[in-house]
């Protein structure tokens, strides 16, 4: 390829990138699919703009690389340890559950039992590249579907190691890949058994030589203090450890995830993931065009019927095994459903592992083909398919069975709290501890379930039904708390409530000043903002390791509520008369507001310079409560 024809093909897959990925992410089909349809429109089966992607595709191909090299850093023993159940577990769950379906249905295909198996094996894998940037596109990283996810992957990934051994024993007795065929590396020449030995001992020395040798080498860079020679060392190891695995015959994305998990417990890991970083979503673009690109859309237009049919039958395959899996470990439906969604496709190591059964004579290059094509579709179709998920099933709230509904056997309660959450729970244990009667409500049955398993008496309703409210005792009760974390559905009950009970007092959880207003205006006797005492304590703490003494720092809280609960009923009468009246009358007291302040703390300075013996037994007393109360 000459300097002119690698421009010209650069300058197609930036621009085919530029253009199609922020189209797909406004469709909502989000950035992978984008990145596959660029490939597509402007591969050889299209408009071939770039005539076969085969050039570009090892270079391509370094995006999972460092994509299992970043992912590789992650992975310290203690985290290992944390997802044990998730990695050893529900990952072995999977790839067995999934390879045992898919052999069964090629066996119904008639194929023999060993290419069954190596289908199966190699079909169970899923696309590490797009199930991360899919959930992490979500939102669904970091929650018990991210976990899952990234367990099975990885377990996927440490499983390639011993399938590279394994799928060569599955040719049939005699069979000998031709010369051309076979991977050219420095193991060629090797007696087939000596093979994997040899593989293993290139995988010992990545692991001691990463241990011994990169630690003190990434020292002695670090101590030059030049940032690109640092980044420029980073890819160095990625590259040599990458070209190392593909010398022996085994994946570069491998070599590169056992570099990661080695310098995991490095204290240049976090320096590493910061200067690579950059590279992977660049590369991991340039992958999936490539694989667009390099879908064989002859072979799709000569066996659309066939294609459509495996690419179907390969989801729903992978996607009741894992929803098996994730049930088998107790996962929740959802989490199960969705973790079984976003892995149903084919991943990036079946074109890797189809080409390595190929040169072992495992199956025949119709098979091979046909399936890394389906595979490639499979990996197209995902993010319509998660898409339609979303659409369908997440958007939709979470309908579970019902908890069972508890009889309102409390007698007449003192108090009814609407909402037993994080919030609602302290105000609730605070008034049963002082020996009142309350009625706990609330609406989630998530949340009602795991409550219910500490002993606690949690009745399932919505507190903006009248008749549930009496039925609770409200006609009785004397004070309602609406603690929930829903802004509209609180003003909504505390409306409702005060309306048909006007004996109620009603205190209400507010999110910020506006809606505390907003409470105040719809009928409720007190509205307390959730963060403002939290907030408060924190900022006196701070007021302390900055040296100001426990006294000092305590009244600074009690003069700063004061003055603010002040404010706070100035600014109330000017939030009813517009937005803009609110923002000036804000922004008009908030010099005053710290001038008092500081008026008042000056006093209290002069005081304590005055106090020899400390304050008076009264500011004692009274200052000890404030404390508590703080």
């Amino acid at each position: 390829m000459n300097a002119h024809a690698l421009l010209t093909q650069v300058l197609v897959y930036l621009a085919a990138g530029v253009v199609s990925v922020p189209i797909a992410k406004r469709l909502g089909l989000g950035s992978v699919l984008g990145y596959l349809l660029a490939g597509v429109l402007i591969g050889p089966f299209l408009l071939n703009l770039v005539g076969r992607p085969a050039e570009v595709q090892k270079f391509a191909e370094f995006g999972v690389v460092i994509l299992l090299f970043l992912i590789g850093l992650e992975v310290r023993p203690a985290l290992l340890w944390k997802m044990r159940t998730a990695i050893f577990g529900l990952g072995l769950a999977q790839l067995l559950g999934t390879a045992a379906l898919l052999a069964g249905a090629s066996l119904a295909f008639g194929l023999d039992w060993r290419v069954g198996a190596a289908v199966g094996l190699i079909l169970a894998m899923s696309s590490t590249a797009i199930v991360l940037q899919s959930l992490e596109e979500k939102g669904l990283r970091q929650g018990p579907v991210g976990e899952a996810s990234f367990g099975v992957l990885l377990f996927q990934d440490l499983a390639v190691i011993p399938l590279f051994a394994l799928l060569p024993l599955l040719a049939p007795m005699g069979a000998i890949a031709p010369a051309a065929s076979r991977a050219e590396n420095l193991l060629s020449g090797f007696p087939a058994w000596a093979q994997p030995l040899a593989q293993m001992a290139a995988v010992a020395v990545v692991v001691v030589g990463g241990r011994y040798l990169t630690r003190p080498l990434f020292r002695f860079i670090a101590s030059a203090r030049l940032r690109e020679i640092f980044t420029a060392s980073a890819l160095l190891l990625v590259i040599a450890v990458a070209a190392l695995m593909e010398l022996v015959g085994l994946s570069p994305a491998l070599g590169a995830f056992l570099a990661g998990v080695v310098l995991a417990e490095s204290e240049f890991r976090r320096e590493l993931e910061t200067d690579i970083e950059p590279f992977r979503g660049l590369l991991l673009g340039l992958f999936f065009i490539t694989v667009g690109a390099g879908l064989d859309l002859g072979l799709v237009a000569a066996h659309p019927l066939a294609v459509a049919g495996l690419v179907a039958g390969l989801m729903v395959l992978k996607t009741l095994a894992m929803y098996g899996a994730g049930r088998l470990f107790r996962h929740s439906h959802r989490t199960a459903l969705t973790t079984a969604v976003a892995l149903a496709q084919g991943g990036e190591f079946a074109f890797v592992l189809f080409g390595f059964v190929l040169g072992a004579q495992v199956m025949n290059a119709q098979l091979a083909h046909l399936l890394t094509a389906v595979v490639a579709v499979s990996m197209a179709a995902t993010p319509l398919v998660t898409a339609a998920y979303d659409r369908l099933v997440l958007s939709r709230p979470d309908k579970r069975a019902e908890p069972e509904r508890l009889p309102f056997d409390e007698g007449d309660p003192d108090v009814i709290v609407a909402g037993f959450g994080r919030f609602g729970q302290i105000a609730a244990r605070l008034l049963i501890a002082n020996k009142f009667k309350v009625v706990l409500l609330d609406s989630s049955v998530e949340a009602i379930d795991a409550i219910r398993r500490f002993g606690w008496r949690v009745h399932y309703g919505d507190a903006s039904r009248i008749d549930l409210l009496r039925t609770a005792g409200a006609e009785k009760a004397k004070v309602l708390l609406i603690a929930i974390d829903d802004r509209d559905k609180a003003l909504e009950i505390t409306e409702a409530a005060k309306q048909a009970f006007p004996q109620l007092y009603v205190a209400a959880r507010a999110f910020d000043r506006p809606h505390a207003f907003e409470l105040l205006a719809r009928g409720a006797d007190w509205a307390e903002r959730e963060t403002y005492e939290s907030a408060l304590n924190f900022g006196r703490h701070a007021l302390e390791g900055l040296g100001f003494t426990d006294r000092r720092a305590l009244k600074a809280a009690i003069v700063f509520r004061e003055q603010d609960n002040q404010l706070f009923r100035q600014q109330q009468a000017s939030y009813g008369q517009g937005e803009e009246q609110y923002v000036s009358a804000v922004r008009a007291s908030r010099e005053t507001f710290e001038r008092l302040i500081q008026a008042e703390m000056a006093r209290v300075g002069e005081e304590e310079e005055n106090e020899k013996d400390g304050p008076p037994r009264e500011d004692r007393k009274r200052l000890e409560a404030d404390k508590e109360r703080v």
